[in-house]
């Protein structure tokens, strides 16, 4: 079975979706950067933390916040995991890691095989491989030939190919956003298609 994280959480009836759906993970940015639509307040996390299964860890996704931030909302447990999508390093990493003894996911966008090369030296608990910043862009798969470090897959995976995609590199996880989304909102049907393959029962 391969993991997967529903990522881009809004509204309380995307929690309910995905509440039906049962994925491993369920994301929402809560990064200050205005540029991302996707990102929520914190006071909108929480809400969507209270009706989320408790079952279903909440990953909070940042890029290049400060650090401050980062803990409190782990340490608080309006999050249960801290997912970086910016320039953080090893040294940031391990004092989110030594501050609120909570597990940290870092995504690298994939360009070359220099980029595989620095995931596999990351000291986050998971590292996530992208071809973007959460903009849905795929990236060159062959490049992940022979990578051994154990992975989640990002950018451009939607129910459509998701399947080949885990059945051509083998992923640990699979991370979704706007492949499960119509018209800049959650589908309930894509989410629940999505978690089933990923599960492996259809």
């Amino acid at each position: 079975m391969t993991k997967i994280k529903i990522c881009g959480l809004r509204t309380l009836e995307d929690i309910e979706s995905v509440n039906e759906a049962r994925p491993d993970y369920a994301g929402c940015i809560l990064s200050r950067d205005e540029r991302f639509w996707r990102r929520i307040t914190e006071d909108e996390a929480k809400a969507l933390r209270s009706k989320l299964r408790l079952s279903i860890p909440l990953v909070g996704v940042f890029v290049n916040d400060d650090l401050s931030y980062v803990c409190r909302l782990l340490n608080e447990g309006v999050i249960d995991i801290a997912q970086l999508h910016g320039t953080e390093d090893n040294r940031y990493i391990e004092e989110v890691k030594k501050q609120t003894g909570k597990p940290v996911f870092k995504a690298f966008k994939v360009t070359s095989i220099y980029d595989l090369q620095k995931a596999k030296e990351s000291i986050a608990d998971e590292v996530l491989l992208d071809g973007g910043t959460g903009e849905g862009k795929g990236f060159n798969w062959a490049l992940l030939k022979g990578y051994n470090r154990p992975y989640f897959l990002a950018g451009g995976l939607s129910p459509e190919n998701l399947e080949e995609a885990i059945k051509n590199n083998k992923p640990m996880g699979v991370d979704i956003s706007s492949g499960v989304e119509t018209e800049k909102h959650k589908d309930k049907d894509k989410i629940l298609s999505a978690v089933k393959i990923a599960h492996g029962e259809r």
